[in-house]
């Protein structure tokens, strides 16, 4: 029973924790947007979840990508981490600027200002989403 919860979720949570990810690179790349050098950096959000979706990739809770747990006696129950740990797990790939500056930094501001809209907006409907599956299962559970 329980697994079948966690496969029902399995999706939407990979989504979600991506989600945050990138919102943090895409925060990052708005607060050095007056930094000298600055390189912006962004997450390819499709195919970092097929690689989580699929467990190749330690995004949270995905095979070979959790923080290992360490046992202290041998009757503990053996567990798998499943904390995100940020977007160092995702490839970050550099931005191609349109337009370069003379301090060497490559944040357009318009452009960051939009994928974080897009990002956000994206995060909340997953987050509706999935609170639709979670009253879903819950009403089919309810006896009537």
């Amino acid at each position: 029973m329980i697994d079948q919860l966690e496969s029902a979720f399995n999706y939407h949570q990979r989504a979600l924790g991506l989600r945050q990810a990138r919102h943090e690179v895409l925060a990052s790349n708005i607060a050095n947007a007056d930094t000298p050098n600055y390189k912006a950096r962004d997450i390819d959000f499709a195919s970092e979840l097929k690689k989580a979706v699929d467990g190749t990739q330690g995004v949270a809770g995905s095979a070979g990508g959790g923080l290992a747990l360490a046992r202290t006696a041998g009757n503990h129950i053996a567990g798998e981490g499943r904390a995100w740990s940020g977007a160092g797990s995702a490839d970050l790939l550099y931005r191609i600027p349109d337009q370069p500056s003379l301090d060497g930094n490559t944040v357009d501001m318009d452009r960051e200002r939009t994928q974080f809209a897009d990002n956000a907006l994206r995060y909340q409907a997953g987050l509706t989403i999935l609170n639709s599956r979670i009253q879903g299962l819950k009403s089919a559970m309810q006896p009537e």
